[in-house]
């Protein structure tokens, strides 16, 4: 069996501390990685943990499950896939973060991995997706964990809209989920595309109708939770948001459901003047963002209203 041994690393502006917490608290991952589009804790200890990922890989959707012992004093987090996706058969790794002089540190990514029946076909695929993913992730977290510590604006936004329903959450989530019929049923998609080859696992690009009659285009990796919450993020993301990530989530209350929309956004700022004009600035543009989000997202939640109170 071929055991493929590589290592990435990448210099930050940052003290090794704030990037060993970075990395460790996984619930930051979506906004950090590029790749990662959900994570979810299965088991949770103080120094070992079990989580879910969901990420892309080649630009395609991929699920497995990690083990990683986590060690605070010596800066390091290894991890360990439990059950890999085809082509791997087996994935591990390390993360080092090291001091490197006054407010900065060494970010080494270590990983070891085979090919499903040593092929070499597979071993190839997988050194891509590695090549790929541990280049993006690392100049992610540099970027991430530099803007954290720098004075600078903040380009970060996140808000909800939320919604009573009268209706079953089973309805409620059948009509997010059945987003390939929005075309018909949601009047601001002009167009639908989406492929679900794994249960649960969507791939969705659509296009979106704004007030002025224009459209763009999105698209997105969707993690389905039947009858309960979507989690997604943008791969394919409008000229103002460098970062689009979010959740439907269904909540029991009563007799009906509240039904939340959930938006994370970061703002490109050095687009914001092509888009919005001279004179624009961050503010303006997060309140764009919001409106045009927050209209979409009501309008939404208000169809799914409607089409779950109906089949009371």
């Amino acid at each position: 069996m071929t055991t493929r041994e590589v290592e990435h690393e990448i210099t930050v502006d940052a003290p090794a501390a704030d990037v060993y917490r970075l990395i460790a608290e996984v619930a930051n991952w979506p906004r950090i990685f590029p790749p990662t589009v959900h994570v979810a804790h299965l088991e949770r200890g103080d120094r070992a943990e079990r989580i879910q990922i969901w990420a892309t890989a080649n630009g395609e959707p991929k699920t497995w499950t990690s083990r990683r012992s986590l060690d605070p004093d010596g800066l390091c987090i290894t991890f360990r896939q439990e059950k890999s996706t085809p082509p791997v058969a087996s994935m591990g790794g390390t993360w080092v973060i090291e001091p490197a002089g006054e407010g900065r540190s060494r970010i080494r990514l270590l990983h070891d991995y085979r090919a499903i029946d040593d092929d070499p076909a597979g071993l190839a695929w997988i050194d891509e997706a590695v090549d790929r993913n541990s280049r993006s992730e690392l100049a992610a977290l540099k970027t991430n964990v530099e803007a954290a510590i720098a004075v600078e604006a903040d380009l970060l936004l996140s808000f909800e809209d939320t919604l009573r329903v009268d209706g079953s959450a089973e309805d409620v989530y059948d009509f997010l989920n059945e987003a390939q019929l929005w075309e018909k049923r949601l009047a601001h998609v002009a167009r639908v595309e989406l492929t679900e080859d794994e249960p649960g696992v969507q791939i969705l690009e659509m296009d979106t109708r704004t007030k002025d009659g224009s459209t763009h285009t999105t698209k997105s990796i969707r993690v389905c939770f039947p009858h309960e919450r979507i989690v997604y993020k943008q791969i394919g993301l409008p000229a103002l948001l460098s970062l689009h990530t979010g959740y439907w989530l269904i909540r029991p209350e009563g007799d009906g459901v509240t039904v939340t929309a959930e938006h994370t956004v970061v703002i490109d700022s050095a687009n914001i003047a092509t888009v919005l004009g001279a004179g624009a600035g961050v503010a303006e543009a997060k309140a764009f963002v919001r409106k045009a989000l927050s209209g979409n997202s009501t309008a939404t939640l208000g169809y799914a209203k409607e089409y779950a109170e109906g089949a009371r």
